[in-house]
């Protein structure tokens, strides 16, 4: 496409992958982040936000208001690429192939399908340490166990402080999770923060001045 990211071509897929889960007052939360990230961002960014069956295409629409960044909706067998924000559909899973998509219709996890849970493991059975998982406001307990799997198999998770978050549950529940893990490979960021820290785990591996295991205050 002109103008935009070529497909991620790694030898094992893209360098990095990361993936945002968010659920009530997500709109605030993701535009905050999205807004924020360079217009080369080094990444695939997929977003899961819980949202009804009818609302197709507005997400993402929303969003590429705020970025020069390309943002879509996941398309079944869609190729990765660096510098774009894709969104997961509504009623599907969205699963990790190599340097592909791939959405699915099981049934819901947690009472929800896209499941945050179902995306953040994919993406680190798939890509292992380079998977950046992210858990956002939300009022149940998706993404905790995802993104605990994300930190056991070597990646880095982010967590919103919960005092920043609409709806602090499923940050609390993340928090919970990857505190019990053993894993130091997690940050627990300010909304207005959460974009840097993401810029700082692409392009050096390593959150913002090297905090790990970072307690939310």
């Amino acid at each position: 496409m002109s103008g935009q990211a070529a497909e991620t071509d790694g030898p094992d897929g893209p360098k990095r992958v990361v993936v945002v889960g968010a659920s009530w007052g997500g709109l605030h939360a993701l535009t905050t982040i999205v807004r924020a990230l360079p217009p080369a961002f080094a990444a695939p960014m997929l977003i899961v936000q819980h949202r009804s069956r009818d609302a197709a295409g507005l997400l993402a629409e929303l969003l590429q208001d705020v970025t020069p960044l390309r943002v879509c909706e996941v398309e079944d067998k869609e190729p990765l690429r660096d510098a774009h924000v894709y969104v997961a559909p509504p009623d599907y899973h969205v699963l990790f192939d190599d340097r592909h998509f791939a959405l699915s219709t099981e049934a819901a996890v947690r009472f929800s399908r896209p499941s945050i849970d179902v995306a953040l493991a994919s993406a680190a059975d798939t890509y292992g340490a380079r998977t950046i998982g992210v858990v956002l406001t939300g009022a149940n307990e998706d993404g905790a166990r995802g993104l605990l799997r994300v930190v056991e198999r070597g990646g880095w998770g982010i967590v919103q402080t919960p005092a920043t978050a609409e709806v602090r549950t499923m940050p609390e529940a993340a928090l919970k999770a990857v505190r019990g893990s053993g894993s130091p490979r997690w940050v627990v960021a300010p909304l207005d923060e959460i974009a840097g820290q993401l810029v700082s785990l692409v392009n050096t591996g390593m959150p913002v001045d090297g905090a790990v295991g970072r307690a939310a205050t």
